[in-house]
């Protein structure tokens, strides 16, 4: 799994530690780390409330660009 930058980046936009976003959602901050490290991969509930906690869509922070696209 790939590190996740864009959460990473739209929280530091928004000025929040890990700890402030793990508490707006009701986790801990080990899991913003693992979901930023790419260590676990959220639930789409989850996934809807850290999008929702940063004012972003779930493709601005979650959708992996597909750059092996082969045009037949």
């Amino acid at each position: 799994m790939a590190k996740n930058l864009r959460l990473k980046v739209a929280r530091a936009a928004k000025d929040m530690s890990q700890k402030e976003l793990a508490e707006t959602i009701n986790v801990t901050r080990q899991t913003i780390n693992a979901i930023e490290s790419g260590d676990y991969n959220p639930s789409i509930r989850l996934c809807i409330a850290i999008c929702k906690a940063l004012n972003k869509t779930l493709d601005q922070i979650f959708w992996e660009d597909d750059d092996n696209d082969d045009d037949e």
